[in-house]
């Protein structure tokens, strides 16, 4: 017995030291991308070749998804709706959860899964290739040169395709409603805009810049400590997914509490 409880706190011990060195390690990256941001030379096309890759690139499943999204919420807010009479009511429902939670939150994880996948298996190519120790040997910072376009790509990128997946969200709800339902188009326009404040766009929009940090700092601390080969490489790229998915979930817990409870 005492053999088993002392093998498990040795456990937890470990997992706790490991989680402790994996956060300051993050933390340390962090800090040293946001001193770069601010580090001449400024190579403005960097940044460009970025948004590019993680904005243009993923506008089109992000827009596949918000209208899914929009027509399953709309179907499923009906079904219960139809039952006490109280249709019109949909529209807000679909508007205020697109807007507050929906959209932010589902387009932080399809560009995590996405772009994130991406940005850790490339980097840790470089890693394992000995790319980014050549870097190093021609006087070129990695965290200048590879992650801080990647951080401000993601930070510009991540609002905008919000806003995309809220108006094609709630264009779904739209379609559903006065298609399906017999909802007429002007009331489910006067309920929609009726029920939205700025503060419920202007939060979505504020957690979708800390998804952003997430997804960059997260996707690039993997890249860089890629070990193992192609192995590693494929190990890491699915840890950073993972990690990736459970830190935007808690962030945005953390919001949501803070704008709605705490600060109402």
């Amino acid at each position: 017995m005492k053999i088993i409880s002392y093998s498990f706190f040795i456990s937890v011990g470990r997992s706790v030291r490991t989680l402790l060195y994996y956060l300051g390690g993050l933390a340390s990256l962090t800090m040293q991308t946001v001193h770069q941001i601010f580090v001449p030379p400024f190579k403005g096309y960097r940044v460009m070749v970025q948004i590019k890759k993680a904005g243009f690139d993923s506008l089109p499943i992000v827009i596949l998804v918000s209208l899914f999204i929009g027509f399953i919420f709309a179907l499923q807010s009906a079904y219960f709706m139809q039952r006490i009479g109280s249709e019109m009511y949909i529209a807000s429902l679909v508007a205020l959860a697109l807007v507050r939670e929906l959209g932010p939150v589902i387009t932080a994880l399809v560009v995590a899964g996405r772009v994130g996948a991406s940005i850790t298996a490339e980097l840790g190519s470089m890693q394992v290739t000995e790319q980014i120790d050549a870097l190093e040997a021609f006087a070129s910072n990695p965290i200048k040169y590879l992650v801080v376009p990647r951080l401000l790509a993601l930070i510009i990128v991540l609002p905008i395709l919000t806003l995309f997946a809220d108006i094609v969200g709630i264009l779904g709800g739209y379609l559903i409603c006065v298609y399906k339902l017999g909802i007429s188009s002007s009331m489910y326009l006067q309920v929609t805009f009726d029920s939205l404040l700025p503060k419920d766009l202007n939060t979505g929009l504020f957690k979708t810049i800390f998804f952003g940090i997430i997804i960059a700092m997260i996707s690039c601390y993997e890249g860089f400590n890629v070990e193992g080969g192609a192995e590693g490489v494929g190990q890491s790229t699915t840890r950073s997914v993972v990690l990736t998915f459970i830190a935007i979930i808690i962030a945005d817990c953390f919001f949501t509490a803070i704008f709605y409870f705490v600060f109402p």
